[in-house]
């Protein structure tokens, strides 16, 4: 078999869920992640796995970062990592325990990560470091290898501004830098006094397989995934990798050459779900308005880890959706406006692009939630990590572990308690390993230009000058999700925080106040009608000044709809049993 038949490409969860938002700090250059390398390969305790203690002395002692922001690296690169839903379960519990700080250092001391792949990691954080040239000349300057992109490019450009969701991104990062990739991982006896590399420099195997973290490949056209150092060290590739069963090593400029010749786009990104994906049944829709809308779905035949929906300009509507095709899948939701979107699903990590003046409740999210330049849109979410960067006037209601990141760009935020529940919620956060404590929502970390900034909050209107502020109970109000579901979860899981509850029940007294005015009133029989018909006014005049009209609205599809979903149904035999809406106003 020719070497050209093999198949090489970035995984894409490295770079969408590891590689954080914003510009990294400059001690996460080359030049310092060199010297991380020397220290940690020479150092006892620090290799091959790396514990937190060990990290945090490196970090703070060494590269002077402070030491949650050695934390928020640490944690993100364990969140990318297998453990079972069990373990991360086991783990919060442990967590949920510690009533001090040194018994959580005690606790997270018992973390360790690969150490090569968490250079890896932190090295990936250049994804989206500021190119000067690219912000001085933008991406319209001419030059001789400018055509004009075709209909699938522009539609790809289109539905990813930001990096981390961009397959050719990932693949451009990965062969401008894969020189220094390399570099990272030889070992510092195969390098010069000067600490640089050597032409005779190898590699050893056990490197390569850290490598993985970064790369898979596939050896013809649809054959299984491979990890990449199978794929070096047999078949085609082994003589072009130079590898060597002897010494169980790669000579570095033959590795380097092998890998430039092989990477290609991995055929699972949002390029090929956009090209050839499928489309997604949805339980609930408005007749006419998807005709707009793009949504498709890599799920029937990428592997975990690549599983994907694309949802783009879903306009003026309500889509629900619980199904085996969302589950563990990565959700991109993308320029939405006037919608309201439930997913009701376990899933690997949601982004809410670009959406504005929309509600999306979301099922447990294992790893995390990404908010980016969003407008008035509220996000209710059980997540491994919430993140929210160049946003304006959004909500997010979040049950969570890690403290709610806020990247630069961010005005009017509000952060409030985890509101709502549907009946096989629970069964959903034990499947992806979420558990009620411990929850950091009201714990925000504003991660700023220079590194992390967390002013603390002097006044709950956030009046003080920060980005946020917490949700004052006054104008706490609760959210019931609208369908009939089967299950057992029937109250928000761990409840509602003491000053939350105690202003709802302060509202259903007033509101128990008031039925008992009305019932002393004793209106007669036309008197009652004419109140009657004053309160349906107002109610609708409310309905329609709030929106919420729209919403009720699309719960109730017409009957031309419905036929148009029986039939979808008819020739899907896959699809799964379609959730129900629940005509009340409840959660309104």
């Amino acid at each position: 078999m020719e070497a050209d038949s093999v198949s090489i490409w970035p995984r894409m969860e490295p770079f969408l869920l590891g590689a954080l938002q914003v510009a990294p700090t400059s001690k996460l250059s080359l030049h310092y992640l060199r010297k991380m390398a020397i220290y940690v390969q020479t150092r006892e305790g620090c290799f091959p796995v790396l514990g937190w203690s060990m990290w945090r002395h490196i970090a703070c002692g060494k590269l002077q970062l402070p030491e949650d922001l050695a934390w928020l690296y640490f944690e993100t690169f364990d969140l990318l990592l297998g453990h079972t839903p069990e373990e991360r379960l086991e783990r919060a519990e442990c967590m949920s325990q510690c009533s001090s700080k040194s018994e959580l250092d005690q606790q997270r001391s018992k973390l360790s990560v690969d150490t090569l792949q968490f250079l890896l990691f932190l090295y990936i954080q250049q994804l989206n470091r500021v190119s000067l040239r690219t912000s001085l000349i933008g991406e319209e300057w001419p030059s001789h290898r400018a055509r004009s992109p075709s209909p699938s490019e522009r539609e790809t450009k289109a539905s990813s501004q930001n990096k981390n969701w961009d397959d050719q991104a990932h693949l451009s990062f990965v062969q401008n830098h894969l020189a220094d990739i390399l570099e990272l991982l030889v070992e510092p006896g195969q390098l010069s006094q000067s600490g640089q590399t050597q032409r005779d420099s190898q590699i050893s195997l056990e490197a390569v397989q850290s490598l993985g973290l970064l790369l898979e490949g596939s050896v013809g056209h649809g054959k299984g995934i491979q990890p990449i150092h199978k794929l070096l060290t047999k078949g085609p590739l082994q003589t072009l990798s130079g590898y060597s069963i002897l010494s169980r090593s790669f000579p570095l400029h033959k590795l380097l050459s092998c890998l430039q010749q092989n990477l290609t786009l991995n055929p699972f990104g949002m390029t090929a779900c956009l090209r050839s994906g499928k489309k997604l049944a949805w339980a609930q829709q408005v007749e006419g308005a998807l005709k707009r809308a793009k949504i498709a779905r890599n799920t029937h035949m990428a592997p975990p880890g690549s599983k994907m929906v694309l949802m783009s300009q879903v306009i003026r509507q309500t889509l629900a959706k619980t199904s085996d095709k969302l589950t563990g899948a990565n959700i991109k939701i993308h320029r939405c406006s006037d919608a309201f979107i439930y997913l009701l699903s376990p899933l690997r990590s949601v982004s809410v692009d670009k959406c504005r003046d929309s509600t999306v409740v979301l099922g447990p999210v294992q790893t995390s939630v990404h908010i980016h330049s969003c407008q008035n849109v509220r996000v209710v979410c059980v997540a491994g990590r919430v993140v929210i960067g160049a946003s304006s006037r959004c909500t997010i209601h979040a049950l969570t572990p890690t403290c709610p990141l806020l990247l630069p760009g961010n005005s009017e935020i509000t952060l409030g308690p985890f509101h709502i529940f549907y009946p096989s919620l629970e069964d959903h956060m034990a499947s992806v390993g979420l558990a009620v404590v411990p929850n950091a929502w009201d714990q925000p970390l504003v991660l700023g230009t220079e590194g992390l900034a967390s002013p603390p909050l002097s006044s709950p209107s956030g009046s003080d000058g920060t980005c946020y502020r917490l949700l004052p109970p006054s104008e706490f109000h609760t959210l019931v999700v609208p369908f009939q579901m089967e299950g057992d979860t029937c109250e928000v899981p761990g409840g509602l925080p003491s000053a939350y509850q105690a202003a709802l029940r302060e509202k259903q007294k007033r509101i128990q106040s008031w039925q008992k005015t009305v019932m002393e009133a004793r209106l007669n029989k036309e008197q009652k009608q004419q109140f009657q018909e004053l309160v349906e006014l107002k109610f609708h005049e409310w309905l329609l000044e709030t929106g919420h009209r729209q919403e009720l609205d699309s719960l109730i599809p017409s009957a031309t709809n419905s036929q148009k979903n029986s039939d979808a149904a008819a020739t899907d035999s896959s699809r799964v049993k379609d959730s129900k809406p629940v005509q009340t106003t409840a959660a309104y």
